[in-house]
């Protein structure tokens, strides 16, 4: 495992691969670490604590975070996630595995979860996600969750486009929500590509 210079370990490989976010309920009172990679959309925030990701953030976007005066700088404990993002815009990487919380009210957290069910290199409206969650005349306020989905990329808000196929509003912005989508589709035509060739 990593070691910063504070001694922390990389809290993406400290607990089991794939962990669910039950598994990883955090005190609010932990400190938070930080660090930030760049990406082909851009400079990413990612904040979590010693158990698990809680924010990756689009610092490029038109709503970047502010890091605040109590979070520590941390590279080694974001080294398996930042594995994981490389591999995911090279791509050759088309789910994540890591333990992430994502704090939010509980009509919040029912979106994100639902997010993480959209398939990759898939699209669904914010129209039938309402519906996948039980709330079918809830699309407003089930767009208006997923634009604040705290851990961008990884639970993937840019999948939900608006009913008539346009890509609406975006936390990270529409070009960057563009980028993420043709990146996905390009993988999935190359993988498909290979099997036929192998066939």
């Amino acid at each position: 495992r990593a070691r910063g210079a504070r001694g922390s370990t990389d809290f993406l490989t400290a607990l089991p691969v794939g962990s669910p976010p039950e598994m990883c309920t955090l005190a609010t009172a932990a400190t938070l670490r930080y660090t930030t990679v760049d990406s082909p959309i851009g400079e990413l925030l990612l904040l979590g604590d010693s158990h698990a990701l809680r924010g990756l953030h689009m610092q490029a976007g038109p709503r970047p975070m502010t890091v605040a005066s109590g979070w520590e700088p941390d590279a080694p404990a974001f080294t398996n996630v930042r594995a994981q993002l490389a591999e995911y815009f090279a791509g050759r990487r088309t789910a994540f595995e890591m333990a992430f919380v994502l704090d939010g009210t509980p009509f919040q957290q029912r979106v994100w979860n639902a997010l993480r069910a959209i398939p990759y290199g898939e699209t669904i409206s914010y129209g039938k996600l309402a519906r996948a969650i039980g709330r079918p005349m809830a699309a407003r306020a089930v767009g208006l969750a997923n634009g604040r989905n705290p851990i961008s990329v990884i639970v993937p808000c840019h999948r939900v486009i608006g009913a008539d196929g346009t890509l609406t509003g975006y936390g990270g912005g529409t070009e960057r929500k563009r980028m993420l989508l043709d990146l996905e589709a390009a993988t999935l035509a190359s993988r498909t590509g290979e099997r036929c060739g192998r066939g």
